[in-house]
């Protein structure tokens, strides 16, 4: 059995395709994960979560930002829309709610023990261990598959509180656990949150480490493949794996093959013409730059 874990689609359709097609994909025998950001800002994201959900066991997805992004929206929590949004596939189609339905059934944070291998969107503070960021996922997960979910989605944005500790309670706690698997890159260097920075650590501000260079990381000797972060460049850092290279950009997909070493990397190029934002028409930069 081949495992392929993919980076953010975002709503590439066209592009995940090509993925499946390139690494010969049988979903009888093998299987791919999906590192989160199945949906928005690319032109197709209601095919891709009908892509997945049809695929069943053969496709391991994790939530991302804007898949929570989507179910908020989806539960009625209208005020953090975003101009680039590109849910309305979603939205609008006859089998909504049962898509809805599947993607609030998906993990925050999976982990293999026969691989040893676990994937999250974004990454994990320093004091987590394997086993308990699958514990702080499952409660989160749990009211997202409760019939209290849109309660959840009315308190989940926001980038406070910043420092983790075990007697965090109610929102707070939650909202925590969910900036971290879905939205953190950079740690503050005394383990506080650092969530407004989104560009490559050349770039980054004094006194902040992405998450994985944090020194006495709990998870430090885990292998770990994460997207979410398309500036900081697809490949291995340590035991991690950065996989999103910005297809929604117009940049490319990218797989890496985990079942076996040495690892196997894949990239589809993207097609621009296919893709809303994928750049500026009069200036020919990329749209996430402005």
């Amino acid at each position: 059995m081949a495992v392929y874990a993919i980076g953010d689609v975002q709503g590439c359709y066209d592009e995940l395709i090509k993925m499946l097609d390139r690494i010969q994909f049988d979903p009888a025998a093998d299987q791919i994960w999906l590192a989160g950001d199945l949906v928005n800002r690319g032109p197709n994201s209601v095919d891709v979560l009908r892509l997945a959900k049809q695929l069943g066991d053969s496709c391991v997805p994790v939530l991302g930002n804007h898949d929570l992004h989507l179910l908020a929206n989806a539960a009625g929590v209208v005020e953090f829309q975003h101009h680039m949004d590109t849910i309305e596939s979603v939205l609008k189609a006859p089998d909504c709610d049962e898509l809805v339905g599947w993607l609030r059934q998906q993990r925050l944070f999976y982990h293999d023990p026969v691989l040893n291998f676990s994937m999250v969107h974004a990454g994990l503070p320093p004091e987590w261990s394997i086993s308990e960021a699958l514990s702080y996922a499952a409660e989160v997960e749990a009211i997202i598959k409760s019939d209290n979910w849109r309660d959840f989605f009315e308190h989940m944005y926001g980038n406070k509180p910043k420092r983790w500790s075990t007697e965090l309670t109610g929102w707070d706690r939650l909202r925590f656990i969910t900036n971290c698997f879905t939205r953190l890159r950079y740690c503050h260097e005394d383990g506080r949150l650092a969530l407004k920075f989104k560009g490559a650590p050349e770039n980054k501000p004094l006194h902040q480490k992405p998450w994985f260079e944090m020194p006495n990381r709990a998870s430090a000797d885990d292998r770990i493949v994460f997207g979410h972060w398309s500036t900081l460049g697809v490949g291995q850092y340590g035991n991690v794996f950065s996989l999103d290279s910005g297809a929604v950009w117009g940049e490319t997909l990218t797989a890496v093959r985990i079942d076996r070493e040495p690892y196997e990397w894949v990239t589809i190029q993207a097609d621009p013409e296919g893709l809303p934002f994928a750049k500026n028409k009069q200036q020919g930069v990329p749209k996430r730059w402005l």
